[in-house]
């Protein structure tokens, strides 16, 4: 891997996104001989760009040990290493690039282009989310096929999918979101109200990408979540971001002279798999032995674990009992007695609003019981030990090596809560 990276040029796009910025940092870290990264970044101008690199990127806590081994030199380093690209790559073939002189730069020097630009907003709208996950993809490609030299990546063909059931045309979906666009510009609707309408298109139209299973934590550490519908025996695939890191930048250097079509999915659900129940015991223990601290100062109790419901029908006959009859008494009262509770009654709405939609959010992925074969993975990872032992420790991505109760009690959570605090 590091002769690999040794004076090579790459673009990275999302270059503020989580992945990227881990991404960036461990090449910059274990090798300095990097000729040039591009970071491909949205701004007004290339002042806002660098503005959103500092405070996005290199002042986070993430860069603190390249900063101590470079000391005084770090700012030199950075701009000797990084070049900032203006540009989103939902805005066409050029990735909205608007200076010529620099893509042709680009198209002439880059040896690696890694797509890291997407939108995880679980509750995104329909246009933005087909913008920037699919057409911007597929703008990616084409500058990719532009630049001297590619590596093909196409892990499905035309109209295949995962579950076997073709009928996705990317083009008709555009013209479902012009068509709706054009409805509300008629219409001379708000953006408020445009946003809202195109969140749940996207509902409607599939397009999922779930954030991480930290929505989770977090409504449960600050008392807001004391119940979900899950199987509770389901597998959850988890795997900290920088295995993910490490097995792309192997993967780069075992086929930088042997090109193939190669697709590795490091996870953890088939060598050390995690339940959804064993997710909760540890949210749990952490919580309970470091209380949230709430708005008052106050700490949270969490006084039992989450309850799990296993199929949408006990959810839905749950919340009818624990919560719809108490609305629905809360209203007779209000208009029967005179009683003033529409404070009450709406706090209550908007808990009963929010767990519907968490349930219509993350169905398709708390009952999915796949598992993801790993084998070109193992084989990665046996290759990489064979080569060298050394940059095997170094770029290590075997989810084999994972306590998942030391990981989750002793980095995972206490990671959450420290920068959801900042």
């Amino acid at each position: 891997v590091l002769p690999f990276l040794e004076n090579k040029n790459i673009l990275v796009t999302g270059a503020t996104g989580f992945l990227a910025k881990i991404f960036v940092e461990k090449i910059l870290r274990v090798q300095p001989n990097i000729l040039k990264i591009y970071l491909l970044l949205r701004a007004a101008d290339d002042k806002s760009a660098s503005q959103r690199l500092q405070n996005e990127v290199t002042e986070k806590d993430l860069f603190r040990v390249l900063k101590e081994n470079l000391g005084s030199n770090f700012n030199s380093f950075l701009t000797q290493k990084i070049v900032l690209v203006v540009g989103d790559i939902s805005l066409g073939e050029d990735l909205g690039v608007k200076e010529p002189k620099l893509r042709q730069e680009m198209w002439s020097q880059l040896d690696v282009i890694v797509n890291l630009a997407a939108t995880t907003n679980f509750d995104e709208r329909y246009d933005v989310a087909l913008g920037t996950n699919t057409l911007g993809a597929k703008h990616v490609v084409c500058f990719a096929k532009k630049c001297a030299g590619l590596i093909p990546e196409a892990p499905y063909t035309f109209k295949d999918t995962l579950n076997g059931v073709s009928g996705l045309d990317i083009d008709e979906e555009k013209l479902i979101v012009q068509k709706k666009l054009n409805e509300f510009k008629t219409e001379e609707a708000t953006d408020e109200s445009i946003t809202e309408a195109m969140k749940d298109l996207g509902l409607k139209r599939l397009v999922h990408n779930c954030r991480t299973v930290d929505g989770f934590t977090l409504a449960y550490a600050k008392g807001r979540l004391k119940f979900f519908f899950v199987n509770a025996k389901g597998v959850v695939d988890v795997i900290p971001a920088d295995m993910v890191v490490n097995g792309m930048l192997v993967a780069m250097a075992a086929h930088a002279t042997q090109p193939s079509l190669s697709i590795y999915h490091i996870g953890s659900s088939k060598r050390n798999p995690i339940t959804y129940s064993e997710f909760r015991d540890y949210n749990f223990t952490y919580f309970k032995r470091r209380p949230w601290i709430g708005r008052n100062g106050e700490p949270v109790k969490v006084g039992r674990r989450m309850k799990m419901l296993g199929s949408t029908s006990i959810f839905h006959t749950y919340m009818f009992f624990r919560y719809s009859l108490k609305l629905k008494a809360i209203a007779f009262t209000n208009s029967a007695f005179g009683k003033n509770s529409h404070s009450k009654y709406g706090d209550l709405k908007r808990k009963v609003n929010f767990m519907m939609r968490l349930m219509k959010l993350y169905k398709p992925y708390l009952f999915f019981s796949g598992i993801f074969d790993d084998q070109n993975t193992g084989k990665l990872q046996m290759a990489a030990r064979k080569n060298s032992e050394e940059e095997a420790h170094l770029f290590y991505f075997d989810p084999q090596a994972i306590d998942w109760e030391d990981y989750f009690l002793n980095a995972h959570f206490p990671g959450v809560v420290k920068n959801i605090r900042k």
